[in-house]
């Protein structure tokens, strides 16, 4: 069903068009854009095996064929749900700007999700998985300040490869974060400004042989690292420090969020530092602590 498939000059040019609109109209992150992007690329390579080559070829019939195809073939409730956000969101904008007359995507039901706590670490759990690179070599200085930085910030992942050099003030302890045309600034702490300033200090010149590059990070060949490079390190050292929850580097987001909330910090102020749009994906970390709280009472507590 995915096979890869050339898209025909209308299709690409309406996906492109719709890019456009999700930038400047909807003003989407990039996680986002990209994702609507591939979401919508599958569908049509699906389609077009089915010998639908333009947007007035899309019905509710092959649209629910595609989501049946997707199940059949495996694919996780939360992808399902993905794709027809994706195509209802496609669907909708082609309504909108009166290039369908009618929107084939209305009857589309995304399948019940049961939403589950993020995975959080514990502080002890942080300062162990921080304390594991070895701060003796150009590698680990850097891994270092990646990790102390993420957790100090809150930034995903993808906004943290993308930090520029210029984007850190560290003598106002402060990152740049951006992401799509949205930008936010991120106060830290004396941990990360200590680790930062060894990687700058003792470390990137390195790593950069001789190089130039305009981001703060680069893997040890002096590129830009890549998500998937980080994703390998933070294993690595979760492994190492004995961890056995299933970290990711949204893992440290969930815990800085998560701690914040935890010691009292304003809701939107968390919100604000983590770039969400909305404040009920904030909130969860507030419902995460209410939980926590009532275990405690019930462990601690004479009539608990």
């Amino acid at each position: 069903m995915m096979a890869a498939q050339s898209l025909t000059p209308q299709l690409q040019q309406n996906i492109s068009q719709f890019v456009i609109y999700l930038e400047q109209e909807k003003n989407a992150s990039n996680s986002t854009v990209m994702s609507y992007q591939r979401d919508l690329k599958k569908l049509f390579q699906f389609l077009g095996k089915r010998g639908v080559e333009d947007i007035q070829g899309i019905t509710a019939t092959n649209l629910n064929s595609y989501i049946l195809q997707m199940e059949k073939e495996g694919f996780s409730t939360s992808s399902v749900s993905r794709s027809i956000a994706s195509i209802r969101a496609f669907c909708h904008y082609l309504t909108k700007t009166r290039k369908t007359q009618e929107d084939p995507s209305e009857m589309l039901k995304a399948p019940h999700v049961e939403k589950k706590p993020p995975e959080i670490l514990t502080l002890g759990e942080v300062v162990l998985l921080l304390d594991q690179p070895d701060t003796t070599t150009p590698k680990g200085i850097r891994d270092k300040a990646m990790l102390e930085l993420l957790y100090a910030t809150g930034m995903r992942v993808s906004e943290l490869i993308s930090v520029k050099l210029s984007e850190v003030n560290l003598q106002m302890s402060y990152v740049m974060c951006r992401d799509g045309e949205k930008e936010r600034v991120i106060p830290f702490g004396k941990e990360a400004s200590k680790a930062l300033k060894q990687y700058l200090g003792e470390s990137r010149e390195i790593l950069l042989k001789g190089r130039e590059s305009e981001y703060l990070f680069t893997n040890c060949s002096g590129k830009c690292m890549s998500r998937q490079g980080f994703w390998k390190l933070i294993k690595q050292y979760a492994a190492k420090a004995g961890i056995t929850k299933d970290i990711t580097p949204h893992t440290l987001r969930h815990s800085f969020g998560a701690h914040l909330v935890q010691n009292g910090a304003d809701l939107r102020v968390v919100q604000e530092m983590m770039g969400h749009a909305d404040i009920s994906t904030t909130q969860i970390y507030m419902e995460m602590n209410v939980r926590r709280v009532r275990e405690i009472y019930a462990k601690s507590h004479p009539r608990g």
